[in-house]
């Protein structure tokens, strides 16, 4: 499975697009997540919304679902499809009520089903996307009140999406045989509602050792070789998981 950044950076980030990715085994190309940056940033990559084969969501912040309108009417309008999206049960109303439908409500175009072939998933239940691609969403605490889920996929790759610092289910998922750990990183201290730089350098040197930063901030330059046994995700670059 080859993941690609699309974007890295953190929902404030100027000089890096939202925290986005792509997902590719046997030609089949996953996006995760559709932040509010994500339809630039994929144009720049060459690839159009017609060019994906489904979209997964982890939660309903604009860095990660602030591109889905544009890509509903585009698909809509310009490509005549409705696009495939897996996303947890239990977001799915949020998604629509508070996000999409005052947007993309239009005549007879009243529902999330009406956009999207909606495919719907459950928190710690995997299924088979794709041939080489399998997710398991993991519930993580982010805002309170508010729905976030990370995923685990092929059971060796772990995807963080946005979580708070949990020690405890790193070194579990490490423990079950998790390899690569690709986990959001809040580099100002004190963190919120991400892990921040300071916590994630507690972990284990073996657990720093599988994991690469990602949703970082624009002084993100200041921090290379700082970070312990841990590295930062690259744009655009693609790596195998």
């Amino acid at each position: 499975m080859i993941i690609q950044m699309v974007g890295t950076g953190n929902a404030f980030a100027k000089k890096y697009d939202n925290n986005n990715a792509l997902i590719e085994a046997g030609g089949y190309r996953l996006l995760l997540d559709c932040g509010i940056t994500l339809p630039k940033a994929l144009y720049q990559t060459g690839l159009t919304f017609n060019d994906l084969d489904a979209i997964l969501i982890s939660h309903i912040h604009g860095d990660h679902v602030g591109g889905l309108e544009e890509l509903a009417f585009q698909m809509l309008f310009k490509y005549g499809r409705k696009p495939t999206l897996y996303i947890v049960d239990q977001i799915i109303e949020p998604l629509w009520e508070q996000t999409l439908r005052g947007g993309l409500t239009q005549g007879p175009l009243q529902t999330l089903d009406d956009f999207f072939e909606v495919r719907k998933l459950q928190a710690g239940q995997e299924t088979q996307i794709a041939p080489g691609i399998s997710v398991l969403p993991i519930e993580t605490k982010h805002i309170v009140n508010k729905k976030s889920y990370s995923f685990l996929f092929n059971r060796n790759f772990f995807y963080s999406a946005d979580m708070r610092f949990d020690g405890e289910l790193l070194q579990r998922l490490v423990d079950e045989g998790v390899e690569t750990i690709y986990h959001d990183c809040q580099l100002e201290i004190p963190a919120v509602v991400h892990a921040g730089i300071d916590e994630l350098m507690t972990l284990p040197s073996g657990i720093q050792q599988k994991t690469w930063l990602m949703h970082y901030g624009d002084t993100m330059e200041q921090f290379v070789g700082k970070t312990g046994e841990m590295r930062f995700v690259e744009q655009l670059k693609r790596y195998e998981v």
